[in-house]
């Protein structure tokens, strides 16, 4: 496979084999690397990468990157994915493809404390290209992967170069005109928006979201607030 190509301000990392881009991103960004670094491993039948970031703004607003990367994602696989095949986000991260399960946006940071401001954020990319097995789901029938939803002519390389390219679009948006156009891009694309969920023990619906994307979630009684920042990782 030929290198591939960032835009600027972004650098590429080539892993193979077994090697996990989210958790070495993450030990590159404790020991200081350079924001827009981003870390990947293609194989047959997966896309893995970790995008960087030196945020500028409280935990709480910079895990808005997370929403931002699967806006991202949707708009890549828009420019390169036949127009029937439909791509929607999970709050939590999880990525659908015509309705199943198809991979997940996850995130690391130097803290979990949302008002500080984070040496480091990582947000990082998880995406099945073929179904185990011999092209079946198995035992998981709600899930899928990218090439059985009809991509199967979507090269995984230029993928993952679209995403870094629209991901820094939307960064640049977001710097310049605020959280408006993002919110705006989400909820179009968010999934079981005004339907009953469970995160984390809690059911209720899903009514949308704050300003900094925390999950609004009511239940017979109240409306909870769940915060981004719940879904970080521990590196």
């Amino acid at each position: 496979m030929s290198e591939l190509s960032f835009p600027p301000l972004m650098e590429g990392l080539a892993l193979s084999g077994a090697e996990d881009p989210f958790a070495l991103a993450c030990q590159k960004a404790v020991l200081g690397c350079d924001a827009g670094l981003v870390v990947y491993n293609l194989s047959h039948d997966r896309l893995q990468a970790a995008l960087v970031f030196a945020p500028e703004v409280a935990l709480q607003q910079a895990m808005t990157m997370l929403p931002v990367c699967g806006i991202a994602l949707q708009n890549a696989l828009g420019a390169l994915a036949p127009p029937e095949v439909a791509v929607h986000l999970q709050w939590d991260g999880g990525l659908r493809i015509n309705g199943g399960r198809c991979g997940r946006l996850r995130a690391a940071s130097s803290t979990s404390e949302p008002s500080e401001v984070p040496d480091w954020l990582v947000i990082g990319l998880d995406l099945p290209l073929w179904p185990p097995g011999e092209g079946e789901t198995g035992d998981h029938p709600e899930d899928t992967a990218l090439y059985a939803e009809g991509c199967a002519d979507v090269d995984a390389g230029q993928l993952l170069e679209s995403w870094a390219r629209h991901a820094l679009h939307w960064i640049n948006r977001w710097e310049d005109e605020g959280t408006e156009p993002v919110h705006a891009t989400w909820r179009g694309l968010a999934q079981d928006m005004g339907e009953t969920i469970s995160h984390k023990g809690q059911t209720g619906t899903f009514l949308g979201v704050d300003e900094d994307f925390g999950l609004l979630l009511r239940d017979e009684t109240t409306t909870h607030l769940i915060p981004l920042t719940t879904l970080l990782e521990t590196p």
